[in-house]
């Protein structure tokens, strides 16, 4: 290492570090937003506000006004985003699971769900859905949990924790662990059986896709490790790609936001909120 780098004095260590400036990963943001090299089909570059690929293992966060959409790619079938969605501007309000599961008689995540807060608002919609394998009963992984099945869960380690890797992601945003609720997963999915067990089912295959949108000024926490349900002994992820965009947020008349008296109140007591703050 100290072959590739002079760092002997600071005006070396000046130029080294310089000179590290082009360096590129396949795990990086892209910035400005609109050079990534793999903008979703029909979007414009000039409307994005971010673009990154998530190494497995890694995560990721983002304030997005009320309004965008955001979109997760599995291009290798082996990604498992994990994700957490807060009321940015009052981030005690937050995804709540089992409201998202049984307010809207849910149990599992698709094209047109919403997820929901503890306050009766949407605060996403998913709005696209290509994969239709995803999770709402497991939660992400812990660091017992990994720790027990692959020795290790520091998260900087080979096989990180959901857990740990939102800990990191929420203290960049003033939150503790104890701000962390269950989060959802999208692209591993799980099935329950008539007797209460739950049957891992894992991804539909590459190149799939989920599209939300943010109905209120949201915060969003991603950690892309892999399903405590994986029955594979490796810890195996792949990487996650991650686009956001400008758009609008779901209208009262809108054929989502009527399609049940659950979902027109949920999605009224959003645009409630937000126009009463001028969104």
């Amino acid at each position: 290492m100290r072959d590739l780098h002079q760092t002997d004095s600071v005006t070396a260590s000046r130029s080294d570090a310089r000179a590290q400036g082009g360096a590129t990963s396949d795990w990086m943001p892209y910035l400005p937003a609109s050079t990534s090299p793999f903008i979703p089909k029909g979007v414009d570059p000039t409307e994005l506000v971010w673009a990154e690929t998530v190494a497995p293992g890694g995560y990721t966060h983002r304030v997005l006004a009320r309004g965008t959409r955001f979109r997760l790619d599995d291009p290798t079938g082996d990604a498992c985003a994990n994700v957490l969605v807060f009321n940015a501007l009052e981030p005690w309000e937050r995804l709540n699971v089992a409201d998202t599961q049984k307010i809207p008689w849910q149990a599992y995540l698709g094209q047109g769900s919403p997820l929901l807060s503890g306050d009766g608002r949407v605060l996403a919609s998913i709005v696209e859905d290509t994969s239709g394998q995803h999770d709402a009963f497991c939660g992400t992984s812990t660091d017992a949990w990994n720790d027990e099945k692959y020795g290790d869960a520091a998260p900087e380690g080979p096989s990180p924790s959901g857990r740990s890797l939102f800990a990191k992601a929420a203290a960049k945003h003033g939150l503790s662990k104890r701000d962390l609720p269950p989060s959802v997963s999208f692209f591993q999915g799980v099935h329950v059986e008539p007797d209460g067990t739950l049957t891992p089912t894992g991804s539909a295959g590459p190149d799939r896709h989920v599209t939300l949108v943010a109905e209120l000024p949201l915060l969003v926490l991603v950690a892309n490790v892999a399903h405590p349900l994986d029955p594979r002994p490796g810890y195996t992820v792949g990487p996650l790609r991650v686009h956001a965009w400008r758009g609008s947020a779901t209208a009262a008349t809108d054929p989502r936001a009527t399609a049940t008296p659950e979902l027109h109140r949920a999605h009224l007591n959003s645009i409630d909120y937000a126009e009463a703050r001028g969104l």
